[in-house]
């Protein structure tokens, strides 16, 4: 997320606590831990953080959601490039995320707005919303403080920055059609071509028996290492895509 001026979001220890949803403590125990890098120092040596610290600390949450220790999440993050942008750590939430048992909370109005850093419109909400980022709850409300969310906590961070970019409610729905429909079909394919090639004959007794152990494991760990080929397939591709409209594999337009 940017400023209007197109500067870095840079935040306080005690807003970087409120976007996250943790407490100042946790912050200042994780950076003794090594687990999130120094802030940047400001004038009276203030401490500033980016949404690369937000977007490890929802990182970090998902590998608790998975059961990692301390001393485990410490590794994971050990293993990772130094200059990993907040993107690219979104990214890698999200790959852990999409094994991990459901982990939304349901939160009002006002704490919304203090997770994301910044008010929100019925517009903004209709996007997250879109985004399938939150959820109104029925019954709690349909409008102002009454009104109640659950919400994917480290998933808001990521729609609360693609807020800043100017499409329009319609748009954000028509690339979410996009993207379902190419998942769901991927799915399908993927599925069937399991089905018929490796798991049909597995089932007919056509394996090696001394496969029969690395089947049930590959058939046990199937959805994070789809997961983890799609999202590498498609960030590739999105890069040719990029470069190929845009002269650039990184950003858009200037």
């Amino acid at each position: 997320m940017a400023t209007e001026t197109g500067e870095p979001d840079l935040l306080t220890i005690d807003e970087l606590a409120a976007r996250a949803g943790v407490t100042v403590r946790t912050i200042r125990f994780y950076s003794t831990r090594g687990l999130l890098p120094p802030p940047a120092l400001g004038p009276r040596r203030v401490g500033h953080y980016g949404p690369g610290h937000l977007s490890r600390l929802a990182l970090i949450e998902e590998l608790q959601h998975q059961g990692l220790t301390l001393a485990a999440i410490e590794r994971y993050l050990r293993r990772l490039p130094e200059d990993l942008s907040a993107h690219d750590l979104a990214i890698h939430r999200g790959v852990v995320a999409s094994w991990v048992p459901d982990g939304t909370e349901e939160i009002t109005h006002a704490e919304l707005e203090r997770r994301a850093g910044r008010p929100l419109t019925e517009d903004d909400i209709g996007k997250l919303a879109a985004m399938d980022v939150l959820e109104r709850r029925a019954g709690a409300g349909d409008r102002g403080e009454a009104a109640r969310f659950r919400v994917d906590p480290g998933l808001l961070a990521l729609g609360t920055q693609l807020l800043a970019v100017p499409a329009s409610l319609d748009t954000v729905l028509a690339a979410r059609t996009v993207l379902l429909d190419h998942a769901r079909s991927t799915a399908h394919e993927l599925t069937r071509l399991f089905h018929e090639e490796v798991w049909g004959p597995y089932e007919a007794g056509e394996t090696d028996p001394t496969e029969v152990e690395a089947m049930k494991s590959l058939s046990a760990h199937m959805q994070p290492l789809v997961v983890q080929a799609l999202v590498t397939a498609f960030q590739r591709a999105l890069r040719e895509e990029l470069r190929r409209t845009y002269g650039t594999g990184d950003d858009g337009p200037d």
